[in-house]
Protein backbone atom coordinates (compact mmCIF):
# COMPACT_ATOMS: atom_id res chain seq x y z
CA UNK A 1 0.00 0.00 0.00
CA UNK A 2 1.40 3.22 -0.69
CA UNK A 3 2.21 5.68 2.23
CA UNK A 4 3.77 8.91 1.59
CA UNK A 5 6.29 9.95 4.12
CA UNK A 6 6.09 13.12 6.26
CA UNK A 7 8.18 15.41 8.37
CA UNK A 8 7.05 17.66 10.90
CA UNK A 9 8.36 21.31 11.46
CA UNK A 10 7.69 22.17 15.04
CA UNK A 11 7.51 20.73 17.96
CA UNK A 12 6.09 22.61 20.29
CA UNK A 13 2.74 21.31 22.85
CA UNK A 14 0.38 20.73 19.83
CA UNK A 15 3.23 18.38 17.96
CA UNK A 16 2.52 15.10 20.62
CA UNK A 17 -1.13 14.85 19.34
CA UNK A 18 -0.09 14.58 15.44
CA UNK A 19 3.18 12.54 15.93
CA UNK A 20 0.74 9.65 18.21
CA UNK A 21 -1.44 10.39 15.33
CA UNK A 22 0.23 10.40 11.80
CA UNK A 23 1.38 6.75 12.14
CA UNK A 24 -1.56 5.76 12.33
CA UNK A 25 -3.49 6.55 8.95
CA UNK A 26 -2.86 4.13 6.19
CA UNK A 27 -1.11 6.29 3.71
CA UNK A 28 1.40 8.36 6.32
CA UNK A 29 4.77 7.53 7.16
CA UNK A 30 6.03 10.08 9.69
CA UNK A 31 9.99 10.02 9.52
CA UNK A 32 11.48 13.49 10.45
CA UNK A 33 10.76 16.15 12.59
CA UNK A 34 12.45 19.99 12.84
CA UNK A 35 12.28 23.08 15.13
CA UNK A 36 14.59 26.14 15.20
CA UNK A 37 15.50 24.35 18.76
CA UNK A 38 17.07 21.38 17.39
CA UNK A 39 17.18 19.88 20.85
CA UNK A 40 13.53 20.25 21.24
CA UNK A 41 13.04 18.16 17.64
CA UNK A 42 15.64 15.36 19.29
CA UNK A 43 13.40 15.08 22.19
CA UNK A 44 10.08 14.94 19.94
CA UNK A 45 12.01 12.42 17.67
CA UNK A 46 13.36 9.71 20.83
CA UNK A 47 9.66 10.07 22.44
CA UNK A 48 7.34 9.43 19.30
CA UNK A 49 10.15 7.06 17.69
CA UNK A 50 10.75 9.21 14.53
CA UNK A 51 14.15 8.43 12.81
CA UNK A 52 15.63 11.44 11.80
CA UNK A 53 15.73 15.26 14.33
CA UNK A 54 16.39 17.65 11.82
CA UNK A 55 17.34 21.86 11.40
CA UNK A 56 14.27 22.69 9.44
CA UNK A 57 16.41 23.26 6.51
CA UNK A 58 17.62 20.02 7.17
CA UNK A 59 14.35 18.58 6.76
CA UNK A 60 13.33 21.08 4.01
CA UNK A 61 16.56 19.56 1.82
CA UNK A 62 15.28 15.91 2.50
CA UNK A 63 13.96 14.21 -0.67
CA UNK A 64 12.70 11.79 0.49
CA UNK A 65 9.77 13.97 2.52
CA UNK A 66 6.34 14.01 0.52
CA UNK A 67 4.46 16.09 2.97
CA UNK A 68 5.18 18.86 5.69
CA UNK A 69 2.99 19.89 8.68
CA UNK A 70 3.89 23.05 9.53
CA UNK A 71 3.06 23.48 13.60
CA UNK A 72 4.58 27.00 13.88
CA UNK A 73 3.59 29.58 15.67
CA UNK A 74 0.78 31.47 13.84
CA UNK A 75 3.16 34.63 12.96
CA UNK A 76 5.64 31.62 10.72
CA UNK A 77 2.69 30.09 8.73
CA UNK A 78 2.86 31.86 5.98
CA UNK A 79 6.82 32.09 5.37
CA UNK A 80 7.33 28.46 6.44
CA UNK A 81 4.37 27.35 3.77
CA UNK A 82 6.10 29.02 1.41
CA UNK A 83 9.17 27.93 1.85
CA UNK A 84 8.23 24.30 1.99
CA UNK A 85 6.10 24.64 -1.19
CA UNK A 86 9.88 26.27 -2.75
CA UNK A 87 11.38 23.22 -1.25
CA UNK A 88 8.71 21.00 -3.52
CA UNK A 89 6.70 19.23 -0.88
CA UNK A 90 2.54 19.23 -0.36
CA UNK A 91 2.31 21.12 2.80
CA UNK A 92 -0.73 20.98 5.96
CA UNK A 93 -0.73 23.63 8.41
CA UNK A 94 -1.76 24.67 11.73
CA UNK A 95 -5.11 26.73 11.60
CA UNK A 96 -5.06 29.71 10.37
CA UNK A 97 -3.40 29.32 7.46
CA UNK A 98 -1.99 32.87 7.60
CA UNK A 99 -2.38 36.00 9.96
CA UNK A 100 -3.23 38.57 6.71
CA UNK A 101 -5.26 37.64 3.91
CA UNK A 102 -2.32 38.72 1.81
CA UNK A 103 -0.13 35.95 3.03
CA UNK A 104 -2.69 33.28 2.47
CA UNK A 105 -3.02 33.99 -0.94
CA UNK A 106 0.65 34.06 -1.48
CA UNK A 107 0.87 30.68 -0.58
CA UNK A 108 -2.13 29.86 -2.81
CA UNK A 109 -0.58 30.86 -5.34
CA UNK A 110 2.90 29.32 -4.56
CA UNK A 111 0.93 26.58 -4.33
CA UNK A 112 -0.58 26.64 -7.59
CA UNK A 113 3.14 27.75 -9.35
CA UNK A 114 4.71 24.61 -8.09
CA UNK A 115 1.47 22.37 -8.53
CA UNK A 116 1.70 20.88 -5.06
CA UNK A 117 -1.27 20.84 -2.65
CA UNK A 118 -1.73 23.12 0.36
CA UNK A 119 -3.78 21.81 3.71
CA UNK A 120 -4.80 23.19 6.71
CA UNK A 121 -6.40 22.66 10.03
CA UNK A 122 -8.76 22.48 11.26
CA UNK A 123 -9.75 18.42 10.29
CA UNK A 124 -12.45 18.30 13.61
CA UNK A 125 -14.98 19.06 10.57
CA UNK A 126 -14.08 15.36 9.15
CA UNK A 127 -14.56 13.28 12.43
CA UNK A 128 -18.08 11.58 13.50
CA UNK A 129 -19.85 14.26 15.06
CA UNK A 130 -19.84 16.53 12.41
CA UNK A 131 -20.29 14.25 9.42
CA UNK A 132 -23.35 12.78 11.07
CA UNK A 133 -24.28 16.20 10.77
CA UNK A 134 -23.55 16.48 7.37
CA UNK A 135 -25.82 13.12 6.26
CA UNK A 136 -28.72 14.11 8.23
CA UNK A 137 -28.66 17.74 6.55
CA UNK A 138 -27.89 15.96 3.05
CA UNK A 139 -30.55 12.60 3.18
CA UNK A 140 -32.90 15.60 4.51
CA UNK A 141 -34.00 15.51 8.11
CA UNK A 142 -34.59 18.82 8.67
CA UNK A 143 -35.81 19.63 5.24
CA UNK A 144 -33.71 22.70 3.77
CA UNK A 145 -31.45 24.25 6.08
CA UNK A 146 -32.37 28.04 6.77
CA UNK A 147 -30.55 29.69 9.57
CA UNK A 148 -28.12 28.80 12.29
CA UNK A 149 -26.53 29.83 15.30
CA UNK A 150 -22.83 29.14 16.86
CA UNK A 151 -21.45 30.07 19.82
CA UNK A 152 -17.50 30.27 21.40
CA UNK A 153 -18.06 31.87 24.47
CA UNK A 154 -15.33 31.93 27.53
CA UNK A 155 -13.80 34.25 30.10
CA UNK A 156 -10.17 34.30 28.37
CA UNK A 157 -7.40 31.88 28.39
CA UNK A 158 -5.17 34.08 31.09
CA UNK A 159 -6.89 31.62 33.85
CA UNK A 160 -5.17 28.49 32.09
CA UNK A 161 -2.44 29.38 29.44
CA UNK A 162 0.84 30.00 30.71
CA UNK A 163 1.73 32.01 28.06
CA UNK A 164 -1.45 33.92 27.47
CA UNK A 165 -0.09 36.86 25.70
CA UNK A 166 -0.79 36.55 22.28
CA UNK A 167 -4.67 35.88 22.50
CA UNK A 168 -4.92 39.46 23.43
CA UNK A 169 -2.26 40.94 20.49
CA UNK A 170 -3.44 42.27 17.46
CA UNK A 171 -3.57 38.97 15.00
CA UNK A 172 -5.49 36.99 18.66
CA UNK A 173 -8.17 37.72 19.82
CA UNK A 174 -11.75 34.58 20.12
CA UNK A 175 -12.16 35.07 16.48
CA UNK A 176 -8.92 33.90 15.13
CA UNK A 177 -8.22 31.41 18.35
CA UNK A 178 -11.75 29.82 17.61
CA UNK A 179 -13.49 30.82 14.73
CA UNK A 180 -11.75 28.58 12.11
CA UNK A 181 -13.16 25.87 13.96
CA UNK A 182 -16.71 27.00 13.64
CA UNK A 183 -16.53 28.63 10.97
CA UNK A 184 -15.02 25.68 9.03
CA UNK A 185 -17.85 23.53 10.29
CA UNK A 186 -20.63 26.18 9.00
CA UNK A 187 -19.12 25.86 5.47
CA UNK A 188 -19.35 22.15 5.85
CA UNK A 189 -22.38 22.16 7.22
CA UNK A 190 -23.74 24.84 4.84
CA UNK A 191 -21.79 25.87 1.96
CA UNK A 192 -19.69 29.13 1.47
CA UNK A 193 -20.12 32.42 2.96
CA UNK A 194 -21.91 35.34 0.45
CA UNK A 195 -20.77 37.95 2.73
CA UNK A 196 -20.84 38.86 6.59
CA UNK A 197 -21.03 41.94 9.05
CA UNK A 198 -20.63 42.43 13.01
CA UNK A 199 -19.58 44.46 15.55
CA UNK A 200 -16.80 43.85 17.96
CA UNK A 201 -15.76 45.20 21.58
CA UNK A 202 -13.27 45.10 23.82
CA UNK A 203 -15.11 45.02 27.55
CA UNK A 204 -11.69 44.88 29.71
CA UNK A 205 -8.55 46.84 28.00
CA UNK A 206 -6.70 45.26 30.67
CA UNK A 207 -6.21 41.65 31.42
CA UNK A 208 -4.46 39.86 35.13
CA UNK A 209 -2.90 36.66 34.00
CA UNK A 210 -4.24 34.01 36.67
CA UNK A 211 -2.01 30.69 35.96
CA UNK A 212 1.46 30.21 36.68
CA UNK A 213 3.81 30.90 35.97
CA UNK A 214 2.54 34.76 35.12
CA UNK A 215 0.55 35.65 37.65
CA UNK A 216 -0.57 38.46 38.39
CA UNK A 217 1.23 40.21 34.99
CA UNK A 218 -0.96 42.44 33.15
CA UNK A 219 -1.86 42.12 29.61
CA UNK A 220 -2.76 45.51 27.34
CA UNK A 221 -5.44 43.95 24.95
CA UNK A 222 -5.24 44.94 21.48
CA UNK A 223 -7.49 43.34 19.63
CA UNK A 224 -11.29 42.71 20.25
CA UNK A 225 -12.17 40.06 22.96
CA UNK A 226 -16.34 39.94 22.00
CA UNK A 227 -17.21 39.71 18.09
CA UNK A 228 -20.86 39.42 17.08
CA UNK A 229 -21.19 38.41 13.57
CA UNK A 230 -23.73 37.52 10.82
CA UNK A 231 -23.02 35.63 7.75
CA UNK A 232 -24.87 35.39 4.74
CA UNK A 233 -24.33 31.66 3.07
CA UNK A 234 -24.78 31.42 -1.10
CA UNK A 235 -27.40 28.51 -0.02
CA UNK A 236 -29.50 31.20 1.49
CA UNK A 237 -28.76 30.40 5.18
CA UNK A 238 -27.86 32.98 7.66
CA UNK A 239 -26.04 32.17 10.66
CA UNK A 240 -25.29 34.13 13.81
CA UNK A 241 -22.15 33.79 15.20
CA UNK A 242 -20.77 35.04 18.61
CA UNK A 243 -17.16 34.55 19.74
CA UNK A 244 -15.89 36.02 23.19
CA UNK A 245 -13.30 36.28 25.86
CA UNK A 246 -15.59 38.34 27.75
CA UNK A 247 -18.09 35.86 29.42
CA UNK A 248 -16.75 35.87 33.44
CA UNK A 249 -20.07 33.83 34.11
CA UNK A 250 -20.41 30.60 31.85
CA UNK A 251 -22.89 30.22 29.69
CA UNK A 252 -25.56 27.69 28.66
CA UNK A 253 -25.99 28.18 25.18
CA UNK A 254 -25.12 25.24 22.36
CA UNK A 255 -21.91 25.11 20.68
CA UNK A 256 -23.95 25.55 16.78
CA UNK A 257 -27.35 24.98 16.29
CA UNK A 258 -28.80 24.06 12.54
CA UNK A 259 -32.67 25.18 11.58
CA UNK A 260 -33.88 23.97 8.43
CA UNK A 261 -37.61 23.91 7.20
CA UNK A 262 -38.82 20.37 8.88
CA UNK A 263 -36.37 20.42 12.03
CA UNK A 264 -33.67 21.67 14.19
CA UNK A 265 -30.19 20.37 14.68
CA UNK A 266 -27.74 20.64 18.00
CA UNK A 267 -24.19 20.06 16.28
CA UNK A 268 -21.01 18.76 18.45
CA UNK A 269 -18.20 21.42 19.51
CA UNK A 270 -16.21 21.73 16.18
CA UNK A 271 -13.24 22.04 18.66
CA UNK A 272 -13.68 17.76 19.22
CA UNK A 273 -13.80 15.02 17.03
CA UNK A 274 -17.03 13.55 18.02
CA UNK A 275 -19.56 14.69 20.95
CA UNK A 276 -23.37 14.12 20.98
CA UNK A 277 -25.50 14.97 18.39
CA UNK A 278 -29.36 15.83 19.12
CA UNK A 279 -32.30 16.19 16.47
CA UNK A 280 -35.93 17.95 17.13
CA UNK A 281 -38.69 17.77 14.42
CA UNK A 282 -41.00 20.12 14.37
CA UNK A 283 -43.69 19.04 17.08
CA UNK A 284 -41.16 16.54 18.95
CA UNK A 285 -38.83 16.40 22.04
CA UNK A 286 -35.05 16.57 21.34
CA UNK A 287 -33.70 13.32 20.61
CA UNK A 288 -29.68 12.26 20.54
CA UNK A 289 -28.71 10.72 17.07
CA UNK A 290 -25.83 7.82 17.16
CA UNK A 291 -23.16 8.88 15.26
CA UNK A 292 -23.05 7.22 11.72
CA UNK A 293 -19.26 7.63 11.00
CA UNK A 294 -15.83 6.80 12.64
CA UNK A 295 -13.04 9.05 14.01
CA UNK A 296 -14.75 10.05 17.38
CA UNK A 297 -11.81 10.86 19.58
CA UNK A 298 -9.07 12.92 18.68
CA UNK A 299 -7.79 12.02 15.40
CA UNK A 300 -5.91 14.88 14.36
CA UNK A 301 -4.03 14.55 11.16
CA UNK A 302 -7.17 13.40 9.72
CA UNK A 303 -6.84 16.51 7.02
CA UNK A 304 -3.37 15.10 6.21
CA UNK A 305 -4.61 11.52 5.60
CA UNK A 306 -7.19 13.08 3.16
CA UNK A 307 -4.92 14.83 1.50
CA UNK A 308 -2.55 11.71 0.98
CA UNK A 309 -5.54 9.60 -0.04
CA UNK A 310 -6.57 12.63 -2.64
CA UNK A 311 -2.59 12.94 -3.63
CA UNK A 312 -2.27 8.72 -4.17
CA UNK A 313 -5.57 8.41 -6.03
CA UNK A 314 -5.62 11.34 -8.36
CA UNK A 315 -9.35 12.58 -6.53
CA UNK A 316 -9.29 15.85 -6.01
CA UNK A 317 -12.30 16.50 -3.60
CA UNK A 318 -10.59 13.95 -1.66
CA UNK A 319 -8.42 16.91 -0.15
CA UNK A 320 -11.26 18.50 2.24
CA UNK A 321 -9.20 20.08 4.44
CA UNK A 322 -7.69 22.30 1.00
CA UNK A 323 -6.50 25.57 0.87
CA UNK A 324 -9.20 27.32 -0.43
CA UNK A 325 -11.75 26.09 2.36
CA UNK A 326 -8.81 27.70 4.60
CA UNK A 327 -8.47 30.56 2.85
CA UNK A 328 -12.25 31.30 2.49
CA UNK A 329 -12.20 31.17 6.36
CA UNK A 330 -9.48 33.51 6.95
CA UNK A 331 -11.03 35.95 4.59
CA UNK A 332 -14.36 35.56 6.65
CA UNK A 333 -12.58 36.28 10.06
CA UNK A 334 -10.88 39.42 8.48
CA UNK A 335 -14.09 40.49 7.53
CA UNK A 336 -16.44 40.61 10.84
CA UNK A 337 -13.70 43.13 11.95
CA UNK A 338 -13.28 45.03 8.60
CA UNK A 339 -17.44 45.21 8.51
CA UNK A 340 -17.49 46.42 12.70
CA UNK A 341 -14.67 49.23 12.08
CA UNK A 342 -16.73 50.54 8.36
CA UNK A 343 -19.68 49.89 9.85
CA UNK A 344 -21.21 47.67 6.49
CA UNK A 345 -21.51 44.18 5.35
CA UNK A 346 -18.14 42.58 3.74
CA UNK A 347 -18.54 41.05 0.59
CA UNK A 348 -16.80 38.05 0.32
CA UNK A 349 -14.22 37.88 -2.43
CA UNK A 350 -13.14 33.86 -2.21
CA UNK A 351 -15.06 31.02 -2.55
CA UNK A 352 -14.51 27.09 -2.06
CA UNK A 353 -16.53 24.05 -2.55
CA UNK A 354 -18.37 22.76 0.40
CA UNK A 355 -16.31 19.44 1.13
CA UNK A 356 -17.52 16.05 0.05
CA UNK A 357 -18.90 14.31 2.61
CA UNK A 358 -17.30 11.18 3.92
CA UNK A 359 -18.83 7.77 3.71
CA UNK A 360 -20.08 5.95 6.87
CA UNK A 361 -17.35 3.77 6.56
CA UNK A 362 -14.63 5.72 5.07
CA UNK A 363 -10.76 4.56 6.50
CA UNK A 364 -7.95 6.98 6.10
Amino acid sequence: MSKMKVGIIGCGNISAAYMKNVPNFEHLELIACADIDLDRAKARAEEFGIPHAYTVQELLNDANIDIVINLTIPAAHAEVCIQVLEAGKHVYVEKPLAVTREEGLRILEVARRKELLVGSAPDTFLGGGIQTCVKLINDGWIGTPIAATAFMMGKGHEHWHPDPEFYYAKGGGPMFDMGPYYLTALVALLGPIRRVTGSTGISFPERTIKSEKKRGQKITVETPTHIAGVLDFHSGAIATLVTSFDIMGGTQLPNIEIYGSHGSLRVPDPNTFGGQVMIRKNGSDWEPIPLSHGYKENSRGLGVAAMAQALISGESEAHRANGDLAYHVLEAMHGFHDAASEGKHYVMQSSCERPAPLAPDTVL
